[in-house]
């Protein structure tokens, strides 16, 4: 199964690192699904939960806001804090 890299960054510390076959949040213009070999993109991510498929599980993470990038292969996600949900 493709898989693409997602690593999500607060200023404190690099809260998620690892391989990911889907990521799902809300952006500020509506909802949005990363799969693996994504066009590049960058977003800015609204209030609410990131959702990370991985290693045949199901992640969430509670985000205040932030910014998303998709570029070779791999997700970047910062933001001012994040918890697990």
């Amino acid at each position: 199964m493709s898989t693409m890299h997602v690593t999500i960054i607060t200023p404190d510390e690099t809260v998620f690192s690892g391989d990911a076959t889907m990521v799902v949040g809300k952006a500020l213009d509506g909802e949005f699904g990363i799969q693996p070999h994504h066009m590049p993109l960058v977003s800015a991510l609204a209030p609410g939960a990131i959702r990370i498929d991985h290693e045949g599980k199901r992640e969430e993470f509670i985000l205040p806001g932030g910014f998303l990038e998709v570029e070779n292969n791999s997700v970047y996600i910062t933001t001012a804090s994040c918890e697990g949900a």
